[in-house]
């Protein structure tokens, strides 16, 4: 069965002081993330203008993205971001063309 694919964009900003400390939690799941059968791409960019504003584009079949959220590293990585961020972060759900 072939699932539909999840393409998301997401902003996070970071508060003053841990834009390094969450570089690094970033960082640690990146790579379990992307060995996760269905998982297409995970880009973690930021921007240059906004230096505290990370960017991810992330693609998934929908299965995956429901799995890649059950996932031990996927919570322990936003339990680490609590109190790291300013202002809730910015989720757009995108479609292919």
């Amino acid at each position: 069965m072939e699932y539909p694919k999840i393409y998301l964009l997401a902003e996070l900003t970071i508060a003053p002081g841990f834009l390094e400390e969450v570089k690094a939690i970033l960082k640690e799941a990146l790579i379990p993330t992307l060995q996760e059968p269905g998982c297409e791409a995970l880009y973690e960019t930021g921007r240059k203008d906004e230096p505290h504003k990370l960017v991810f584009f992330e693609v998934f079949s929908s299965a995956a993205h429901e799995l890649h959220l059950e996932q031990d590293y996927t919570k322990r990585m936003f339990a680490s971001l609590e109190g790291k961020t300013s202002g809730a972060p910015t989720l757009t759900a995108l479609s292919a063309l």
